[in-house]
């Protein structure tokens, strides 16, 4: 059968369409606007202006659905309508207005999820598996193909880019402080005191957009893996190569050209806390765990 998956997140909403035969989960098409809607949150609330940009692209999704002639269309948020103080009203206006039943994820669920379908593609033998979203940042620790501890922390690129950052790129003290915000960040999530890891799983856009980067740089073959070493190059290059940063990310990832740098800062101090030389890069994620959830597993 056919499914159609759509993730409602605060930088992008994506829609994803997989064949699932026998328990497997083959991709077929995907699909991304970048709505940005952690953009239309004033004081804590998603505005009117921010709902009817939501329904507008999960119209667009469920007709390009039924075009396409998939069996069953799954919705899912994560921390664009999880993180909002309005979250409820919110839900319930781009329900009745799409006709969508739309699922919000716990921060901890989206990790699991996150962890499951990264799973499909990585052997999960000992490490940790981080996805920098938007809006927050998921982080597992996991052993033996088994998760060990979950949690989602709010730190997305988007959400440091909104806070930190008053121009296109962030100045040497919005960096300082985007990197002081990580380490707080990761110094109060009570199960990530004191553990290293040298492995990483890396998921999600924002960490296949730094490794692009990275290949692109380094004129590298296409990797599955971004070295901690090239990871703090391009940073260091922040500093004095705006012009030619700003080239390099408009050639291999355009739509995230102000939430690359916040990124790829999550992401330094992520590796520098654990200790890890090298991210792997997952194709897999929570998209993949969610359908698996609901399909596979399920029945």
């Amino acid at each position: 059968m056919t499914y159609g998956v759509i993730d409602v997140g605060s930088n992008t909403i994506r829609l994803c369409i997989y064949d699932v035969e026998d328990g497997r989960i083959i991709p077929l098409f995907s699909t991304k606007n970048t709505a940005g809607l952690i953009d239309y949150v004033n004081d804590g609330e998603l505005s009117k202006k921010g709902i009817r940009k939501a329904c507008a692209v999960l119209e667009g999704y469920k007709e390009t659905g039924k075009k396409v002639g998939i069996d069953h269309l799954f919705v899912f948020a994560t921390a664009s309508l999880r993180n909002i103080s309005n979250s409820r009203e919110a839900v319930k206006k781009i329900q009745d207005t799409t006709g969508l039943t739309i699922d919000v994820l716990s921060g901890e669920e989206e990790a699991r999820l996150d962890f499951q379908g990264a799973s499909f593609e990585k052997k999960m033998e000992l490490g940790i598996m981080v996805d920098i979203g938007g809006g927050s940042t998921e982080i597992v620790s996991f052993e033996g193909g088994n998760i060990k501890d979950a949690v989602s922390l709010e730190i997305g690129s988007l959400y440091m880019y909104k806070n930190y950052v008053s121009g296109l790129f962030p100045d040497k003290g919005e960096r300082k402080a985007i990197q002081r915000a990580v380490r707080l960040e990761l110094k109060e999530a009570d199960f990530l005191k004191g553990q290293s890891y040298e492995k990483m799983i890396g998921i999600g856009g924002t960490i296949r957009g730094v490794k692009k980067l990275g290949e692109y740089r380094f004129e590298t073959e296409k990797e599955q893996a971004i070295r901690r070493n090239d990871l703090s190059k391009l940073i260091d290059e922040c500093k004095d190569e705006e012009r030619q940063l700003l080239k390099r990310i408009l050639r291999v990832s355009p739509d995230r050209i102000h939430t690359l740098i916040p990124g790829m800062l999550i992401l330094d101090v992520i590796c520098r806390h654990f200790g890890c030389d090298e991210i792997e890069v997952s194709g897999f994620g929570v998209r993949e765990g969610y359908l698996h959830k609901k399909v596979v597993r399920n029945g």
